[in-house]
């Protein structure tokens, strides 16, 4: 019998979260371009507008979080797909690998004061709202965001929540179910608990 934690990481979860943070980094790369036009477009409207695009970004810790279900796994795939995104070649070079850090930590923080126990749509819509806290607060020291008005970025920091909340919680979430339904997360609890229920 194993004496290991049910905390602590088998090499499966670090194959998977590894192949998901390849996957999502690759989410990233495609959505750089489409993400960018919508943000920059966005922002043109009203400053700090732009947020409400920044969700898809976000949504590597979210996955991650919910298949994997420890600690780190949020930050792990969030902070591999950065890697992956900047490795690949776009506009923001090192500095995503910063972005993929906090965005992950945030989510993380928010799985963790559930105590990697619950894993439903609305965990995964806060943790969503977590990572774009997360984005918030990086921004505000690496892209200049803290010498902005406090309207720039009240408004930034609401979108960036309602972005992460949606794009990231909730598309998130129905990503897991309908990859567990084909039966790819079997050896997962997220696969097991889809399995039961059909």
């Amino acid at each position: 019998m194993s004496n290991a934690s049910p905390r602590s990481w088998r090499v499966i979860d670090i194959v998977i979260a590894s192949v998901l943070g390849v996957a999502c980094g690759l989410i990233f790369w495609v959505w750089n371009t489409i993400g960018y036009a919508w943000f920059t477009a966005a922002d043109a409207v009203t400053p700090g507008l732009g947020g409400i695009a920044v969700g898809i970004w976000l949504i590597g810790g979210v996955i991650g979080g919910l298949v994997i279900r420890k600690p780190g796994a949020a930050l792990y795939v969030e902070l591999l797909a950065a890697i992956v995104s900047a490795a690949i070649g776009n506009q923001w070079g090192i500095s995503t690998i910063y972005s993929g850090l906090a965005q992950g930590l945030g989510a993380e923080i928010i799985l963790a004061l559930f105590l990697y126990k619950r894993f439903n749509l609305t965990v995964a819509m806060i943790a969503g709202a977590g990572a774009g806290v997360g984005a918030f607060v990086n921004e505000l020291f690496t892209s200049g965001n803290l010498a902005k008005s406090f309207a720039f970025n009240a408004t930034y920091l609401s979108t960036l929540i309602v972005s992460g909340a949606i794009l990231a919680g909730v598309v998130g979430y129905y990503l897991v179910k309908a990859l567990a339904a084909t039966g790819a997360l079997d050896r997962f609890a997220v696969g097991r608990e889809a399995r039961a229920l059909v």
